[in-house]
């Protein structure tokens, strides 16, 4: 591999925090604009939980023609500015976390990484007439003070993501977290907005551009879909009404909770509208 040009590595693993499946969605777009082939593969049995990740059979009458695997691949491409990207993307390893954070640092120092960044999706109680916010999670007091992104605090489950923050940090490594807010009353489906704003976030952190033009496009889209159906109901009407006034005032107090406010009506309105907002897509093209 010939030297390359200040890599930056992004990492997306699936199995941890991904509400609307956001991150997947905008590694996928970062994987498909710098053109990211795979340069490194990690060895699947010693990671991989096959009993609880198990291969998909293709069965074609009868013929067992292809099995495929969950596999854990270091890719590399290019964004817009010649900046090479590093993106390490598959399942969360279901073991060996310590071996895999070193693997993957060790790779990281040779290859002359200088920031990581993996990226993450939350429900929150926040309106998708709104702009989706970002958090971040870093070790360095340092990379706080550099990012504009919300700042929180509250003891959750980590992901392996954490561990790699702490293990690059450690070995100078610029690493952080960026973290999306999905609206939690359509946290079950995509949501492109929170795409967007991922990329966006990486590009503040970072200096990657990815222009992601398929993926931009479809926030408009969704988001009419959205008014049009809260439109009709003045239940909900009111739900986004309130959402947007928390939003407006900067109330994070329940920052990465994912707890709406407080109240009946807003919770029997996010059920609601979760359960009718699927139904109403599920009838669109």
């Amino acid at each position: 591999m010939s030297s390359l040009v200040d890599p930056v590595l992004v990492v997306m693993l699936t199995g941890w925090i991904d509400a609307g499946g956001a991150a997947r969605a905008a590694a996928d777009a970062i994987e498909h604009d710098v053109a990211a082939s795979p340069v490194a593969e990690f060895d699947d049995d010693t990671y991989v939980d096959f009993r609880a990740r198990r291969p998909i059979m293709e069965l074609r009458e009868g013929l067992n023609s292809v099995l495929n695997w969950e596999r854990i691949l270091l890719s590399l491409g290019r964004d817009q500015t010649g900046r090479d990207v590093l993106l390490l993307a598959g399942p969360e390893p279901d073991m060996a976390w310590h071996r895999f954070t070193r693997v993957v640092a060790d790779m990281a120092q040779q290859l002359g990484v200088r920031h990581m960044a993996h990226l993450g999706a939350y429900p929150f109680a926040t309106p998708h007439t709104r702009p989706a916010r970002i958090s971040v999670s870093t070790p360095s007091q340092d990379v706080l003070m550099q990012v504009p992104f919300l700042r929180s605090s509250i003891d959750v489950p980590a992901g392996v993501a954490a561990a790699l923050e702490h293990e690059l940090h450690d070995r100078g490594i610029v690493s952080l977290g960026i973290w999306a807010q999905v609206p939690h009353y359509i946290s079950s489906m995509s949501y492109p907005a929170a795409s967007v704003a991922l990329l966006d976030g990486l590009r503040d952190a970072t200096g990657i551009v990815v222009d992601a033009a398929s993926l931009r496009g479809e926030v408009m889209i969704q988001r009419r879909r959205l008014d049009a159906l809260v439109i009709g109901n003045d239940e909900h009407r009111t739900m986004i009404e309130q959402l947007e006034q928390i939003y407006d005032a900067d109330d994070d107090e329940r920052e990465l909770s994912g707890e709406p406010p407080q109240s009946s009506l807003e919770i029997r309105s996010a059920d609601e509208l979760a359960a009718e907002v699927e139904e109403f897509l599920r009838g669109q093209d």
